[in-house]
């Protein structure tokens, strides 16, 4: 874990990129999935593949030692360039306010940066306006875009 410490009011913040997961982590990253869907699970096999797969990254921001902010960057090769994809943002329900997504956000666009992405997206739903203004805040461009969804099913 390698952190990178952030201004975020109130706490002592670090962004750091999770290297494993502990079960105390486990516990927190829970915590804060179960805050952005209702039906997200995360099992420890998920979780360790999150952490050891080599274009995937779970950043976090922690008080103290409690994980209270979290976001996924994937990155991965296309023949147009080096692109990146920003997941999974969510703040503590009783944290937000306090710059830790913005943080989150800041630290994913100088990684992108560091490591030459193209370009970095994420998607958002209309109806989330304040993060929406975070997001231009801190550089993200709204696209005219049209976002297309497959789900496969579920095998019995």
């Amino acid at each position: 874990m390698t952190g990178y410490g952030v201004g975020v009011s109130g706490i002592a913040a670090t962004v750091e990129v999770l290297s494993s997961v502990t079960d105390a982590d486990a516990k927190d990253v829970a915590h804060l999935l179960a805050q952005l869907s209702t039906t997200a699970t995360v099992d420890r096999p998920r979780r360790e593949a999150i952490v050891t797969h080599d274009e995937t990254e779970l950043l976090v921001v922690r008080d103290h030692e409690r994980i209270v902010g979290a976001a996924t960057l994937v990155t991965f090769p296309l023949p147009t360039g080096l692109r990146g994809h920003v997941d999974d943002v969510v703040v503590d329900d009783e944290m937000r306010g306090k710059g830790i997504a913005r943080a989150l956000l800041i630290r994913m666009t100088e990684l992108a940066t560091e490591r030459g992405i193209r370009t970095l997206d994420l998607t958002s739903r209309p109806s989330r306006e304040p993060a929406q203004r975070l997001y231009e805040s801190v550089g993200f461009v709204r696209r005219e875009t049209n976002v297309f969804r497959f789900t496969p099913p579920v095998p019995f």
